[in-house]
């Protein structure tokens, strides 16, 4: 008895609460199955409440008696004017609402007739006449406003593109006649006057020379004004990485004799920038680095880069003298000085050099440069001690479309150089050879992606192979290349088995990515290829394994293990590196 008593105690006091869920759906039936689109976007369903059933049946009644009246508002600019609309609510289960719209569109206003006129300075501009032609509404069409919105819109702006930057319109009305379900179009743009670019004026230009200034203007004085050439003046200097704010603007309120002047302020860069580095790499072990930049030299926009860098097996100093064409935004010329030293299980070597380079863009990520470099080496490999001194004369060309620099989800970048040196042209030996990279990384669905590498070369040479310097010898072998081998230790070797180096190299790579959490992602890959001296004697070598990435602002650190394949003793390899392998 106290049992049950205590039950319903706690009955009482515990009494549970009936929850009510709710759920509402729209369904518009019509015989315009665009309407019933249009209807279905443009409405909003009211909130129901999920525990009070009276006031969710207040709110759709009142939703319900609003409706007709908002369906006609929609559809009303697109023509129709006419329409007969109810809406009743079903209740097909105790937890669903179901509100039914039906829709009789009616007969639609139809456009009888439709004048589109352009007077003013620009009245016979063909470009303007074709834009009046192509006016998205024509006799006999349905009349709807979005797209009379649109052909005003579009005529207006071909207007201001074309330097009538005052250009309105004096007429535009539609004329309804609802008993007869017909409308009439009067449009009359006045382009006013043409206008044109006037003098450009600089505002703390940071010492930067005007002729400097100018490369990045996409207009000349007396050009055809236009607003999207302003932009792309903007995005000119903001890609010069030389200032720290950009601002062009127009200022057409201070025209004169149809000539707008342009005020240009730019906020410049800090003339000396030094930035420290530190990190590691497999291919270098520790490594420490310093860049200097040195911006705007002799108020000339010359520039003077520095770069040194010194890590376990590799040392390198490295200056860079840069001068801008007086004319083209896209050349520059580059005289170059360094010294590089490597010393690694394969070879040793030291050269000293100095390189003139003429550096040319032609848009759309395509690039191409002309050099001379004067090198001399001195190497040690495989008890073979040789100093050589070589003028190389080349090409590079190189293409590249990524969507980020330093962490890019999708892009492509291919670089292909061909240089080549005389005997009887201060050089010890005569050569010729040719060298390419590719890359791409394509992205997949489920946030994976995949990443393929080649790099290919060849060789042609007059005398004997051992009178190529290291530098231009090729081998393979380590984080960029083929995983699972230690850096540059993979080549044709001698009798007494030490790689030499090869005369041609092929070189692969498949990786296939997939991120997880919000920075860190996983990876399989396989590697494969060799350097070579004839494809007689090609020993292809293999690498696998699986990697793990860590996302950052200065790029992906790729930690990978690697293992080597077909080898009689196939060993495991750590590789560790920051940055997409380009």
């Amino acid at each position: 008895m106290r049992s049950i008593l205590l039950l319903l105690f706690l009955l009482l006091i515990f009494k549970p609460t009936a929850v009510f869920s709710a759920t509402l759906e729209m369904e518009v039936r019509s015989p315009d199955s665009s309407l019933q689109q249009i209807v279905t976007d443009a409405l909003t369903l009211p909130i129901l409440s999920p525990d009070d059933e009276r006031l969710n049946r207040q709110r759709l009644g009142s939703f319900q008696r609003q409706l007709p009246r908002l369906v006609r508002e929609i559809i009303e600019p697109y023509g129709y004017f006419y329409s007969h609309v109810t809406a009743r609510l079903e209740q097909p289960a105790a937890d669903l609402f179901r509100m039914i719209i039906d829709l009789e569109p009616g007969t639609p206003l139809l456009i009888t007739s439709m004048n589109v006129d352009i007077s003013g300075a620009g009245s016979e501009h063909p470009d303007l006449l074709r834009e009046a032609h192509q006016f998205p509404l024509q006799l006999n069409d349905i009349l709807r406003q979005d797209l009379y919105e649109q052909g005003k819109g579009n005529l207006r702006q071909k207007a201001v593109s074309l330097g009538y930057i005052d250009a309105d319109f004096i007429t535009h009305t539609i004329l309804v006649h609802l008993g007869d379900s017909q409308a009439e179009i009067h449009l009359h743009l006045d382009t006013k006057e043409r206008y044109h670019f006037g003098d450009t004026r600089y505002i703390e230009s940071g010492g930067y020379p005007e002729r400097f200034l100018r490369r990045f203007l996409s207009y000349r004085r007396g050009d055809i004004f236009s607003y999207s050439l302003l932009g792309r003046t903007q995005v000119n200097f903001i890609d010069a990485d030389l200032f720290r704010s950009v601002s062009v603007r127009a200022l057409p309120h201070l025209a004169e004799n149809g000539q707008v002047p342009v005020e240009v302020e730019l906020s410049p860069l800090p003339r000396h920038r030094l930035r420290p580095g530190i990190g590691y790499g497999t291919d270098t072990g520790g490594r420490l680095t310093l860049e200097y930049r040195h911006l705007n030299l002799w108020d000339a926009a010359h520039e003077l880069s520095g770069k040194v860098l010194f890590a376990q097996w590799r040392q390198q100093v490295e200056t860079t003298y840069t001068i801008p064409d007086r004319r083209r935004i896209d050349s520059l010329t580059l005289l170059t000085i360094g010294t590089e030293r490597e010393d690694v299980d394969t070879y040793y070597r030291r050269e000293v050099f100095s390189e003139i380079e003429y550096r040319r863009s032609f848009g759309r990520g395509y690039r191409g440069s002309l050099f001379v470099r004067a090198t001399s080496e001195r190497s040690r490999i495989a008890d073979d001690d040789r100093r050589t001194q070589l003028l190389l004369q080349g090409i590079r060309l190189g293409w590249q479309q990524i969507d980020h620099p330093l962490t890019p989800e999708r892009g492509a970048r291919v670089q292909i150089e061909l240089q080549g040196a005389d005997e009887n042209f201060f050089s010890d030996t005569s050569l010729l050879q040719l060298t390419a990279d590719t890359s791409f990384l394509v992205p997949l669905p489920e946030r994976f992606s995949v990443f393929f590498r080649f790099r290919g070369g060849t060789t042609w040479h007059r005398h004997s192979f051992n009178n190529l310097p290291v530098s231009l010898r090729y081998f393979a072998g380590g984080d960029r290349s083929v995983r699972g081998y230690k850096y540059n230790s993979l080549g044709p070797v001698n009798e007494d088995g030490d790689v030499v180096g090869g005369k041609h190299l092929l070189v692969g790579s498949v990786e296939l990515e997939r991120r997880f959490l919000r920075q860190w992602g996983a990876a399989i890959f396989y590697d494969a290829g060799n350097a070579f001296d004839s494809f007689e004697n090609y020993r292809l070598k293999q690498g696998a394994g699986i990697g793990l990435r860590y996302f950052t602002q200065i790029g992906a650190v790729r930690l990978d293990l690697a293992r080597q394949l077909g080898q009689r003793n196939n060993r495991v390899r750590l590789h560790l590196s920051v940055g997409l392998g380009w």
